[in-house]
């Protein structure tokens, strides 16, 4: 990794100032390094930032330039000259090469040690090494879940953003099969072309073309079987890490080029089977169970998992939500959006822990209710899907998925429909009851209540409320008479009971 210029002179704690050569400040430093030789042109292998105190400087302005010049010509990054000891000051001569020429000359002050500057640029370039690192080590997987997702395309657009160039995909006979951001201008085109053409027997290099641009290249092939070229332009040539990132981009590639023959046989009966339904043919939907069986458990059972959801947002948040999840479960992917409702198809064994892990981005988590069905045989998928459908009706918006099977005991005040009949009926039948109790301090409603949940037992209901069984008796009689019904009959206290539920939840 290299630090420009620019960055050095930027740091204030090292007081140097650039005093010549102001156009050069973008060059790139590599490493720095201390001379005071007289001919260390040998030494010198480009992108060095140099420090000397001119200790043999030579005597003549002419050979003082040319000892500048030397420098420029090995690709010096810049020069740092040390005054307060061998010179005073820069001698303008170096001063007016510098500016000639475009090598950044900067004056470090005798209180300034070059070994700080060295510690100073070693530091950002070890920083940027590991930035570099870690922006690889996020950039690798991306590029592997976009060939999950998305194929060819998403891996182009993933390393274009990673690398901050233009990535162009080639077929063999040098057409564009893909580009991102943007497609090529002809002159770029025409430029790659014959750089691939050049030497079609190297299956990878770096050009550079006449506007400056580098352009980097690297065969797509696996064996003997070239499928095309992968081609990054960029102002600069790559660094080792990008490389590295080039490198996974072409493996990946051609692993997407190369997909196994059943791959390729189980996607073409897909697209049959959905042109089939485009033009309203009859199929037959035994290859569709066949893919479906892929989500199944050990015992071949399924569960689904529905998502109700308030808007079409918040269903592209538990899409998103749901694809990243299936891929890091290593599923394969089920899933149908109708309207505002999602539905997942996840193996049996699994669906209930898939939904407790679900994280879903808490923008739109209040905007959601999520469902879970029982386990179903992999024909019973209608079923299973309905009773999820229903499940989520039943559940709180922003609160954990209910399972179908925890309904029992509350489906009908869970649900929007009935729960308005039961607080109807509740109003109806129990007003006579509530109002004598709030005209005469009575508890009628509270003791009526407690022997419908204690299904008549007397002695049960009396201990709940903490009262002896006789006084029990006269209070349920009260009720029996202010309501007009008769208790004994069992589809009475069952009505009874559900709007006393409905009027107190």
């Amino acid at each position: 990794m290299s630090v420009p210029v620019s960055w050095v002179l930027s740091q204030p704690d090292l007081a140097i100032r650039l005093v010549g050569g102001g156009t050069g400040v973008a060059r790139t430093v590599d490493l720095v390094l201390t001379t005071e030789l007289d001919n260390p042109y040998r030494w010198l292998s480009g992108g060095e930032l140099v420090l000397t105190t001119g200790m043999r400087l030579p005597a003549s302005s002419a050979e003082r330039r040319a000892f500048l010049r030397g420098f420029d010509e090995c690709g010096v990054a810049a020069v740092g000259f040390g005054t307060g000891l061998s010179h005073p000051e820069i001698p303008p001569e170096l001063v007016a090469t510098a500016d000639e020429i475009g090598i950044p000359l900067f004056e470090v002050p005798l209180p300034t040690p070059f070994a700080a500057i060295v510690k100073r640029v070693t530091a950002r370039v070890a920083e940027l090494q590991y930035d570099a690192l870690l922006r690889a080590s996020r950039a690798q997987p991306r590029m592997t879940r976009a060939l999950v997702r998305s194929g060819a395309q998403a891996i182009v657009r993933e390393l274009a953003t990673s690398l901050g160039a233009t990535v162009l995909v080639l077929d063999p006979a040098g057409q564009l099969t893909d580009a991102h951001p943007t497609a090529p201008g002809e002159d770029l085109l025409r430029t790659v072309r014959a750089a691939l053409a050049a030497d079609p027997e190297v299956a990878s290099g770096v050009r550079t073309d006449p506007s400056g641009r580098s352009l980097t290249h690297q065969r797509i092939s696996v064996g003997a079987r070239t499928y095309g070229d992968l081609v990054v332009v960029g102002p600069a040539p790559l660094g080792h890490v990008d490389q590295i990132l080039l490198g996974h981009a072409n493996s990946l590639l051609a692993l997407d080029f190369e997909k196994p023959e059943r791959l390729r046989a189980a996607q073409h009966r897909l697209n049959s089977t959905a042109l089939a339904l485009l033009l309203g043919a009859q199929t037959d939907p035994a290859p569709a169970w066949a893919q479906l069986a892929q989500i199944t458990d050990a015992r071949g059972r399924i569960g689904v998992l529905a998502a109700e959801c308030d808007s079409a947002e918040a269903a592209a948040a538990v899409r998103a939500a749901i694809d990243d999840a299936t891929l890091r479960a290593g599923y394969p992917l089920f899933l149908h959006t109708d309207h505002d409702r999602v539905l997942v198809v996840l193996p049996g064994c699994a669906a209930a822990d898939f939904a407790r892990r679900l994280t879903i981005d808490t923008g739109f988590r209040r905007s959601i209710r999520l469902g879970l069905s029982e386990s179903h045989a992999l024909p019973e998928l209608a079923e299973a899907a309905r009773s999820a459908g229903l499940a989520a009706s039943a559940a709180e918006r922003g609160g954990a998925a209910v399972e179908f099977g925890d309904l029992a005991g509350r489906s009908l005040l869970s649900f929007a429909e009935t729960r308005r009949v039961l607080d109807t009926m509740a109003h109806t039948l129990l007003t006579p009851l509530t109002e004598h109790d709030r005209g005469n301090g009575t508890e009628l409603t509270a003791a009526l209540r407690a022997f419908l949940e204690a299904n008549g037992q007397w002695e049960s209901a009396a201990i709940a409320l903490g009262v002896h069984r006789h006084t029990l008796r006269k209070r349920i009689a009260a009720a029996q008479d202010l309501l007009g019904v008769d208790l004994d009959s069992a589809r009475v206290r069952a009505e009874l009971l559900l709007a006393l539920l409905a009027r107190d939840s």
